[in-house]
């Protein structure tokens, strides 16, 4: 004969069971339904939704909590890290992290992307927009992770300068060429305009932007090193090719 207190020890147990149960079977059924995403530059939201949720498992929400803090994260060419915040159950935003990158070189049928100190973050066969080819340079053996092999390395700080100068003033170039003695010219289409030195640069990238529209349609160069803030009268030139 069955104890009372035994019997409802059992029906306690049972009751217990059948709630986690149902707990289970509630939080593994709740999937997430939005995805935002910001600090994306190189990939769009929806890329970045296909590679992090790829199968109907990554959007269980469970699931998706234990992979992320339990896991290794994905490998994402030019993304640092990101991290997945859950801001309800059901919605989540993926905050990326992408790698700095200043610009790139053309190595061995590879795009070496390296960064404002110099460092080769990514090697691709792809080239991304917005970011400018850098040709001149001479180097010799290109690692992945490790510095761009250059005699001057204070050449960086000035392709780092020139490139947030031209995106500041929104203005895209095809390539950025260094002659052997440092100096700068800036590739757009059939226009040339060379820049010499790095004096006074932000004022040369100022006039480029002014000149850009009166340029349009034009071949030729452009010659703005020398141009002198401290002149009131034009000193610079434009030369069409013949």
């Amino acid at each position: 004969m069955i104890r009372p207190e035994k019997s409802k020890r059992r029906i306690v147990i049972g009751i217990v069971a059948a709630v986690i149960v149902l707990l289970a079977v509630i939080l593994m059924s709740i999937r997430i339904t939005e995805i935002t995403v910001t600090g994306n530059k190189q990939y769009t939201a929806d890329e970045l939704r296909g590679l992090l949720f790829q199968d109907k498992w990554d959007r269980n929400t469970i699931y998706c909590f234990y992979k992320d803090h339990f896991k290794e994260h994905e490998q994402i060419p030019f993304v640092e890290d990101y991290k997945i915040v859950f801001q309800s159950p059901t919605r989540v935003e993926i905050i990326v992290y992408e790698k700095s990158v200043v610009g790139y070189v053309s190595y061995m049928g590879s795009y070496m992307y390296f960064d404002k100190d110099g460092i080769i973050v990514e090697s691709s066969s792809n080239k991304l927009p917005g970011i400018p080819w850098v040709t001149g340079l001479k180097f010799g053996h290109i690692a992945l992770h490790q510095p761009l092999p250059v005699e001057n390395t204070r050449i960086f700080d000035e392709i780092l300068n020139l490139t947030q100068l031209l995106s500041t003033h929104e203005i895209t170039v095809d390539r950025i060429q260094y002659d052997t003695h440092g100096n700068a010219s800036l590739i757009l289409g059939d226009i040339t305009v060379y820049l010499g030195s790095n004096d006074q640069m932000n004022g040369k990238i100022s006039e480029l932007k002014d000149q850009l529209p009166v340029l349009t349609g034009l071949a030729g160069t452009l010659y703005l090193d020398t141009y002198d803030e401290a002149e009131t009268a034009t000193s610079y030139r434009f030369v069409k090719n013949k």
